[in-house]
């Protein structure tokens, strides 16, 4: 696999973090969760629980190791340093400050193995006048503008449903880790890495961040409106909504083609993109009005053949059924020793000779910490006495 051979040492917990690590396992990195001894990562006790064992935490933690280390005590930091001495990155996901402040300063990282590479996803930058503050998605969501752009015209802001910031960073810290060991690769030199929660929300204003650099105009919330293409969005069908994205002239020819609607191309009110955003209300009734002459399958056959973008909207009952999405593997069902079959999601990057595959399913807390301490050296007495201590 693409990361065979590389080691992960994930001291990051709830979900930036795991995320990235689980990217990186997926690609063949072993990841050895480090966790606290007893209780572990707060996700373990959150959401949905099957005999104890918590789906939310199953969702971003396959194919990894757990050990459990107390790393508040001078003896649980050793064996970490023994550890990180064998690993090629070291992930985190702690505010500014706590790596020093358990002995772990890029300095020391770098006397421990020269070439390490370190991550670190943090809410707001690893300095600046914001390094101190806690953050979650939620604050990152309002902070960084994007609520203030998402929900619809003369409602107030609105968060997105999926933890996005926390996805997003998780993301780019992966991409990152995996920049760095291609350097690492070409000059021998280690590197750390960062991302923050905000900054990766800015990110993805795209194009609604350009348009404020050259206007000063703060964007309006569209809804499902698109914020510079008309028509674009859900339009209603007789037995529910579609989506239809019509990006050009050329594809929005096609629809009216298709609509029964051909005179619209000339029509001087609606010639041009702009014209038709600028009265986007009145070419949206109009696409509407056909629309809901018909039903959602006629429409996703004849609107497709004429390659129109547009799709039903699906819930998640639909989205698993669906018959592109089973030919994607996009779930798969992990067999766990202990808490049986679990459904989780499947891989969104296909490798066509090397693919990503399921190898280990999320680790119980501590499950492996006694064969990683013995990989460290550590004889069965040594593992007993630190257990004794509740050091591991």
């Amino acid at each position: 696999m693409q990361l065979h051979g590389i080691r992960v040492v994930d001291l990051s917990r709830i979900l930036s973090g795991p995320f990235c690590s689980m990217f990186l396992a997926d690609m063949g990195a072993e990841v050895i969760k480090v966790e606290g001894v007893g209780d572990g990562d707060p996700v373990r006790r959150q959401g949905h629980l099957r005999n104890g064992f918590s789906l939310y935490f199953a969702s971003f933690n396959r194919n990894k190791r757990s050990m459990t280390l107390d790393l508040r005590s001078d003896e649980g930091k050793d064996v970490l340093r023994k550890l990180i001495a064998t690993a090629d990155v070291v992930l985190d996901n702690f505010r500014p400050g706590v790596m020093e402040r358990i002995g772990l300063s890029r300095a020391e990282l770098e006397r421990i193995r020269p070439d390490i590479v370190s991550c670190h996803i943090t809410g707001f930058g690893m300095d600046g006048p914001y390094r101190d503050r806690p953050s979650f998605d939620f604050i990152a969501q309002a902070m960084s503008g994007f609520m203030s752009v998402n929900g619809a015209e003369g409602e107030p802001p609105m968060r997105a449903a999926p933890p996005l910031s926390d996805l997003i960073a998780g993301a780019y810290a992966a991409m990152g880790v995996c920049a760095a060991l291609v350097r690492r690769e070409r000059t021998g030199r280690g590197e750390e890495v960062a991302t923050a929660l905000t900054d990766s929300m800015i990110a993805n204003l795209a194009f609604l961040a350009t348009h404020y650099f050259e206007t000063g105009e703060q964007p309006l919330r569209t809804g499902n409106d698109h914020a510079l293409v008309a028509p674009y969005g859900l339009f209603e069908a007789a037995d529910g909504e579609v989506a239809i994205a019509p990006s050009n002239d050329q594809v929005y020819h096609r629809l009216l083609d298709v609509l029964g609607l051909a005179e619209l191309r000339s029509h001087p009110e609606f010639l041009t993109n702009r014209d038709r955003f600028a009265r986007r209300g009145a070419i949206n009734a109009i696409i509407n009005s056909a629309i809901g002459r018909q039903p959602i399958a006629h429409w996703l056959d004849v609107l497709n053949a004429a390659g129109v973008p547009c799709g039903r909207v699906m819930g998640l009952k639909e989205v698993f059924d669906d018959p592109q999405v089973r030919h994607q593997q996009m779930k798969i069902t992990i067999e766990h020793p202990e808490h049986g079959p679990l459904d989780v999601l499947g891989f969104p990057i296909k490798f066509t000779d090397d693919p990503c595959r399921m190898h280990r399913p999320p680790p119980d807390l501590g499950a492996d910490t006694d064969d990683i301490l013995g990989e460290l050296g550590f004889d069965a007495d040594e593992v007993s006495a630190l257990h004794a201590r509740r050091i591991a």
